[in-house]
């Protein structure tokens, strides 16, 4: 119903921002990804929207890119995940890691988001794994060089020991995929360490 509002920013706080378009203020519920890209009160804004209707309230929900926003849309297909989880969710994970942890099945990622169990994380791991593949065109690389990981014992294998040292699946996930998948297993495990300690 109502796709963006541009304006001016002239509130903005953790939970939301306050966009005024022709003298009207409109309220718009924000994530913390969104948060950190907005400009100061008083320059110009566009915020990408979705308007959640329900018996009691309009709630209009504002994303700073339209990748947020269709990661938005995806997250709230998946049941038991309302508007509010979906904001926690993205609020913890960008779009791309989003994107990232779902393809390698990084459920405990996605559980650092506020409110967000071991259950709810395992069902949008599911029910997003063959949706959110395209969703970012940053991690679209990422995410086929996770998906090979599964096609190689090696490379999963590899995975499975950097998961054991403390590392997130998709870290490690994504740092294997993009490794010679030819090597031994140790080899792969020394080179991502390499990758991995770089990237601190």
């Amino acid at each position: 119903m109502i796709y963006n509002v541009k304006g001016t920013l002239t509130y903005a706080e953790p939970n939301f921002a306050v966009v005024e378009c022709g003298g009207v203020g409109f309220k718009c519920f924000i994530s913390m990804t969104t948060l950190r890209q907005l400009p100061s009160p008083g320059k110009e804004l566009n915020l990408y929207t979705h308007l959640a209707v329900r018996e009691d309230a309009l709630d209009l929900y504002g994303f700073y890119d339209v990748e947020e926003l269709e990661a938005f849309k995806l997250l709230i297909t998946v049941s038991g995940i309302g508007p509010k989880a979906a904001m926690a969710i993205l609020s913890a994970l960008p779009p791309d890691r989003l994107s990232i942890a779902v393809s390698s099945g990084d459920v405990r990622s996605i559980q650092q988001a506020n409110g967000v169990g071991k259950k709810t994380a395992e069902r949008v791991v599911l029910e997003l794994k063959d949706k959110m593949a395209g969703l970012s065109a940053a991690s679209s690389s990422v995410v086929e060089g996770i998906q090979s990981v599964a096609s190689s014992s090696n490379a999963s294998e590899a995975v499975e020991v950097l998961v054991s040292l403390g590392y997130e699946r998709s870290d490690a996930a994504a740092v294997v995929g993009a490794l010679d998948k030819s090597l031994g297993v140790e080899d792969l495990v020394a080179q991502a360490l390499k990758r991995l300690a770089a990237n601190l």
